[in-house]
């Protein structure tokens, strides 16, 4: 299995982070110029569920996008990510700290247009099916997590024994250290 990304796989990746970064700034102009988007019930756990949120999408994204590996995308996804977004979204949803009519304020005149049409409902609806793609992306991930584990294992050759002979690169770095960097049967 090829734990290798194709570059337009490697783009979407870093669109993902630049994007995070981005939100993340919109998010946070809203918070120092308090326009009244973040409502009295934006405590420090919103704040830490919210903001969590946007930072564990840049990571997903970052390793995707800036390493070029899958396996240590899904090694985050499986083991918290997925699972910490859709955690996040629900109790966000519960509590709902926000108040969309302010959503475009910290846009200049000419951009608010792109976003005021943005309601508390229509962000309600987009928050339920972020659980929803959250929770059917971890139980994904985690199938994806096993399925290409033991794909990987499959495809790796079997070590042969000292006397039949092997090849360098079949040993494992500590077999390679133990032998001084000879192969036996060579």
């Amino acid at each position: 299995m090829n734990d290798t990304m194709e570059y337009s796989e490697r783009v979407g990746g870093t669109v993902i982070f630049v994007l995070g970064v981005l939100g993340v700034l919109y998010f946070v102009a809203h918070q120092i110029w308090s326009t009244g988007f973040f409502t009295a019930k934006f405590s420090t756990l919103e704040m830490i569920l919210f903001y969590g949120y946007l930072i564990a999408v840049m990571v997903s994204g970052a390793l995707y996008g800036l390493f070029g590996r899958k396996h240590l995308s899904r090694y985050f996804d499986v083991f918290g990510g997925m699972m910490f977004a859709a955690v996040a979204i629900t109790w966000l949803l519960m509590v709902f700290p926000f108040d969309f009519a302010y959503f475009a304020d910290v846009l200049p005149d000419f951009l608010r247009f792109l976003v005021q049409w943005f309601s508390n409902d229509i962000a309600r609806v987009l928050m339920v099916l972020g659980i929803l793609v959250h929770l059917v992306g971890q139980v994904w991930m985690e199938l994806l997590f096993v399925f290409v584990r033991k794909a990987r294992a499959r495809e790796s050759p079997k070590k042969s024994s000292y006397n039949q002979g092997t090849s360098q690169q079949n040993l494992t770095i500590s077999e390679q250290i133990k032998n001084g960097g000879r192969v036996y049967g060579e």
